[in-house]
């Protein structure tokens, strides 16, 4: 069974405040910020990779500027919960690549979808032809996002 928390000292919690927000940043970069070396900087970089604090490392694109100009948040409800239920809908999640992330949820909604769609008829043809037409869903609701006036953030570490 895995570990639930890390032990974090101030200079890790550093480190990962500074990968957050820069996930290039060389061993050199992240020793200066933290006035270690780069070898030791690196050296708990890497320990903390392993330890799997550290995930991994992303780009973080523009929708627009790819042509995505509609994101909503989709509630879906499930009309069964057994195991073959399940699967064939993470399966759907896994499948669909204008499902960018998704939560199991407690309350109504069994699932919260975080969904990017180039246009409303395209986000319409994801509700009406691929999630309610899938034949465990009960109900879908969504919201369209407006705007977004705080960006996806760090996490709050420390």
């Amino acid at each position: 069974m895995r570990e639930r928390r890390t032990p974090l000292d101030e200079t890790d919690i550093a480190l990962l405040d500074a990968v957050q927000r820069d996930g290039q940043a060389t061993a050199q970069q992240l020793g200066d910020r933290l006035h270690l070396s780069a070898s030791q900087a690196g050296r708990r970089r890497q320990r903390l990779e392993e330890a799997q604090v550290i995930q991994g490392y992303s780009a973080r694109l523009d929708p627009e500027k790819l042509g995505l100009d509609v994101q909503a948040f989709v509630q879906v409800q499930l009309a069964r919960h057994g195991a073959e239920e399940g699967t064939g809908f993470s399966r759907l999640l896994r499948l669909r690549p204008e499902i960018v992330s998704a939560w199991t949820m407690t309350g109504e909604a069994d699932y919260l979808l975080r969904v990017y769609c180039p246009d409303l008829p395209a986000l319409n043809t994801l509700i009406h032809e691929v999630l309610l037409a899938h034949p465990v869903v009960a109900r879908v609701h969504s919201q369209i996002v407006m705007d977004q006036p705080k960006p996806d953030a760090p996490l709050p570490i420390g």
